[in-house]
This record gives C-alpha cells, sequence and structure tokens, in this order.
C-alpha cells in the first residue's frame, strides 16, 4: 500500500452496510449468469445424444439463429461454433487466413497483446503494432487499411474501447479481424466494416464457456478460398474441405463435439435476450449498470475510471482506479468483499494497473450495482485501517 492522500480524513466508518447485492457476481468471465438461471431450466432433450443427430444439429442450428437474431446479423455473414473460446476462434481466424497481406496489430490491453505475439513470434509476419497505455486508445487515425488489421472491440482488461466503426473504411483492401468477446450483444456494430469477429458465450450472455464464435463476412470467405496459408493447420482450425468453405461449420455442424450442456446454456441466455426485446434490450440493461457504477465512482474521491475518457470507455468491463492502491491492497478489499459475500471476483486483472474491475454487462442487476457502492466504501476503510 502506498501512502494515501488527505483523503484519509473522509473515509467513512468501517461499518458494514445493511444490505448486500442479491446477486453479487460481478466477473468479467465468467459472468453472471442471466436473472433467473437454474440448471433445471435447461432443455435436456439433447443430453445425451450425439450431437450429429437429428436433435443435436437442430439445438446447433437454432443457437446459431438465435446470435445472428440478437446480433441483427446481416445475412452476408456467416456464424459458426468453433472450439477452444473466443482464442481458439480468433486464433483459427488467425491462422487459416492471415499471411496474404502486411498485417497491423493493435493493442491497449492485455488480449490485443496476446495477438501481437501470436502474429510476430509464432506467425512470424513482422506486423505493425501501434499501442496505447492501459486506459487509452490508440490513434485509430494512423491504421493502414491496406494491411489486414487485427483489434479488441472492448478491451476487457483495460476498460477500454472502440468508440465504434467510423474508423475503419468501407473501401478498405484488407481484412478487419474483431476480437468482439466483451463487446457483442452490448453495442451496436456496423457489421458491413467487421470481416472477422469472435466471440464466447461466457463473457455477455453469461453462459458457460469452452466454446468460440466466429463470424465470416464475404470478404473472409474470399480470402479462405483464394489464400493457403504458409503453415500447417490442426484438425481444429480447417474451415475448408476440397478448396471450398466447409459450409456445414455454419450450419451448426461443428468441427468437433461440442457440450450440448453448454449449448443449451447459451440457448437459455440467447431466449432471455430475445425476451428483452432483443439487442436494444441487452443494450439498454448495461448501459444502466454502467450509469449507476459511474455514479458510485462520481461520489468518491478515491475511486477513479482507469478509461478516463466516457466516449471510449466500456459499459461491459469497467476498470476502476483506487487512490494510493497497490496490488496487495486491491487483493486485500477484494478477499474482504467476498468473504461477505457482497461482491466476487473484483480486482482488476493481474497484467494491469492495480484496480477493481467490476463487470457491467446485461446479465447484471443494476439495483446489485447501487447495493455494491457501501461495501466498496466499507472495503476500502476496513483495508486502509488495517
Amino acid at each position: 500500500m502506498t501512502d494515501l492522500n488527505a483523503a484519509d480524513a473522509t473515509i467513512a466508518p468501517a461499518v458494514k452496510p445493511a444490505t448486500k447485492p442479491a446477486r453479487p457476481y460481478f466477473s468479467s468471465g465468467p459472468c453472471a449468469k442471466p436473472p433467473g438461471w437454474s440448471a433445471e431450466k435447461l432443455s435436456a432433450e439433447s443430453l445425451g445424444r450425439s450431437h450429429r443427430a437429428k436433435i443435436g444439429k437442430a439445438r446447433l442450428a437454432y443457437c446459431i439463429d438465435l446470435m445472428r437474431e440478437l446480433l441483427n446479423l446481416p445475412d452476408t455473414h456467416r456464424i459458426g461454433i468453433v472450439p477452444g473460446s473466443d482464442t481458439g476462434a480468433f486464433e483459427m481466424a488467425m491462422w487459416t487466413m492471415l499471411g496474404a497481406r502486411p498485417v497491423t496489430t493493435l493493442a491497449w490491453e492485455s488480449f490485443g497483446e496476446g495477438w501481437v505475439t501470436d502474429a510476430a513470434k509464432q506467425l512470424k509476419l513482422d506486423p505493425t503494432v501501434i499501442r496505447a497505455d492501459y486506459g487509452q486508445l490508440p490513434d485509430l487515425n494512423t491504421v493502414n487499411f491496406a494491411h489486414d488489421v487485427l483489434f479488441t472491440w472492448n478491451g476487457t482488461t483495460s476498460g477500454v474501447r472502440v468508440p465504434n466503426a467510423d474508423w475503419i473504411p468501407a473501401d478498405r483492401e484488407g481484412l478487419t479481424f474483431a476480437d468482439a468477446t466483451s463487446g457483442v450483444f452490448a453495442y451496436e456494430i456496423d457489421w458491413s466494416k467487421i470481416d472477422v469477429a469472435t466471440f464466447s458465450w461466457q463473457k455477455v450472455l453469461g453462459s458457460e464457456g469452452g466454446h468460440g464464435v466466429l463470424i465470416l463476412g464475404p470478404r473472409a470467405v474470399e480470402r479462405l478460398e483464394t489464400h493457403t496459408p504458409a503453415w500447417p493447420l490442426p484438425k481444429v482450425f480447417r474451415l475448408m474441405a476440397k478448396g471450398k468453405l466447409a459450409e456445414g461449420i455454419f450450419k451448426g455442424e461443428t468441427i468437433n463435439t461440442p457440450s450440448m450442456l453448454a449449448v443449451e446454456d447459451a440457448i437459455f441466455a440467447l431466449e432471455w435476450g430475445k425476451s428483452l426485446g432483443g439487442l436494444q434490450g441487452l443494450i439498454a440493461r448495461s448501459n444502466a449498470n454502467a450509469a449507476a457504477l459511474n455514479k458510485i465512482v462520481e461520489e468518491r474521491d478515491w475511486l477513479g475510471h482507469l478509461a478516463a475518457d466516457p466516449a471510449t470507455r466500456s459499459t461491459t468491463s469497467v476498470c476502476l482506479t483506487v487512490e494510493g492502491a497497490d496490488e496487495a491492497f486491491i487483493k486485500s478489499m477484494a478477499g474482504l468483499l467476498e468473504k461477505e459475500g457482497a461482491a466476487y471476483d473484483v480486482a482488476g486483472y493481474r497484467d494491469a494497473p492495480a484496480g477493481l474491475r467490476i463487470w457491467c454487462g446485461a446479465t447484471v442487476e443494476t439495483a446489485d450495482i447501487e447495493a455494491l457502492g457501501p461495501w466498496l466504501d466499507w472495503a476500502y476503510a476496513t483495508a486502509t485501517a488495517g
């Protein structure tokens, strides 16, 4: 713990609040289940059956159809369920499509840095790297779109997102690859600007992990059918069959055996999202949660936003600074909150600056965000006194 300033004198007494969040699940992945979720509510008809049986194929196709509907994904874009969560989906895209053009990678947090490492050290593509510190966004106007461009739509570990897709030209020469795992279902995305997008169910939907989702626009399909990578591809990355796109992958015929329980869990969350009015209902809930947390921050002189610019501040993975805190202090605060059952998994990401990270996606209730504020006061005062 580094020195605290004169704000110490205004810290409230360490009195436990009377009310706890009803659902104290604020992890940024896996995220909180949708309200009303229970395992008993999941359809079990496909369990214990082959994913290639009629029922298995039907449920996988239904899951894809629901994702398309909630994302407002145009017919020009294909959507498939693939192995390995968001990481597997993004790696699949990189390994199968990169190499035809120079590559630019954008990095302003740890997951973007991961794609830099893979492009440079694994694929040895000597990418152009445009970086920014945690809490900042790189200058998007410097991106060369004659290159293939890799970026995270919402930087989960920094709380910084791209404001929109206006910075991407319609007449770009290269492909755009968006790691959108904590951005889909929370923001409007102009799909005409995105050639490849990936995400996993365990983020904004609050469903189980292990599976990734790969979205391909027509320019990405063209790349797959005209470009042969210079490196060998493992089976789980192969999207081509006999020189053509393996269309079955985008109709529910998965590359390897999926967990049908995870699929049913995703279907539950997607149906819940549809019942809210679809994408706009999900966005409204996330925005309300972020606004409630921002009110908490503005009322406390010892709390701040890591992402200073509201225009590029995440409304899902909100990262907070704590006056004078180091990693040990944050660990103490998070431990106190977890022990009391007031908030789980709120410490910032291990590679990020010391601070708190509060998930504000649609599966969180605004009332629980509001109830969190007094508990943050208590944990801060208790950790400071300790």
